[in-house]
């Protein structure tokens, strides 16, 4: 729900760009910006050291943030010695996907199919469902099973280290400064995640290196844009849902009372009822 009690989706109708403090509409009227930085909203799908994998629903209407299954088990990231769990916040920028029909010019890929992923590297734990201003400081290209599934480095802009961390500089070596060996264990977590499961080790471009702010900002924007085709029934979305409540212009938009039975008609759980032993999942729609 928003500020004003209405369901609305934390995929399309969260605004990529976030607003000021003073401005707690959703969509924000205008850009906060701390300096000469624009700031994003981020979607806390996963707790840094929790296993638990979850993530926004793409191809379920207005998206709620679900635990993922495959073949009716559900699904957690293993503990990769020395780490527990996500090692950082883990989410996702509203407003943006990643289309697996365009082949991306850096990684030759496609896309991932997903918004953009967020790894909040601050010193607060956050909760699932939390809509926190970031602050992007760089940006790792992971090529997962041969799609392109770019990770920003970001920090909470309420992070007492945030003013000393920008991202500025080649291979963002401000970060190893203030978060010694944070990136070095990204690079190694990301690469064998998957391993316990009995996949082969991820590969990155750019031979792991991380690019700066600059250089992530433009993947953002980019991504935003093939969201807004998306949005705007310009590309084939495939089984990503489109529904929502805020977007101006796109034909998937419905009312807030359509919004309301799309809501009240999913599994009861999601309005913090006991989990019955047929259900073995769970949806949670932040506020």
């Amino acid at each position: 729900e928003n500020a004003d009690g209405k369901y609305i989706s934390p995929f399309h109708d969260i605004p990529l760009f976030a607003g000021s403090k003073e401005d707690k509409e959703i969509p924000a009227k205008r850009s906060k910006t701390t300096g000469s930085e624009v700031l994003f909203n981020m979607i806390v799908e996963a707790p840094r050291w929790t296993n638990a994998k979850m993530e926004i629903a793409t191809e379920e209407p207005l998206n709620p943030i679900k635990h993922d299954t495959k073949k009716g088990e559900l699904r957690y990231v293993a503990n990769i010695f020395p780490h527990k769990g996500y090692i950082w916040n883990y989410g996702a920028l509203p407003q943006t996907w990643e289309d697996p029909n365009h082949t991306d010019n850096i990684t030759g890929c496609c896309g991932d199919n997903d918004p953009i992923d967020v790894c909040e590297i601050g010193s607060k734990i956050l909760s699932s469902g939390e809509i926190v201003q970031v602050k992007v400081l760089g940006v790792l290209a992971l090529v997962d099973e041969g799609e392109t599934d770019w990770k920003i480095i970001a920090i909470s802009a309420d992070d007492p280290e945030a003013q000393k961390i920008h991202g500025k500089y080649l291979y963002i070596d401000d970060v190893r400064k203030h978060k010694p060996g944070y990136l070095e264990a990204t690079v190694d977590w990301f690469q064998l995640y998957k391993v316990p499961d009995g996949k082969p080790e991820n590969h990155f471009a750019f031979n792991g290196e991380f690019k700066n702010k600059d250089f992530a900002v433009e993947i953002i924007k980019s991504t935003h844009e093939h969201w807004k085709a998306l949005l705007h029934k310009k590309v084939d979305g495939g089984t990503v849902k489109c529904t929502n409540v805020l977007v101006s212009g796109s034909p998937f938009c419905c009312s807030e009372e359509d919004a309301r039975s799309i809501v009240q008609s999913a599994p009861a759980l999601m309005n913090g009822d006991s989990v019955p032993p047929e259900v073995d999942s769970w949806y949670f729609f932040p506020k």
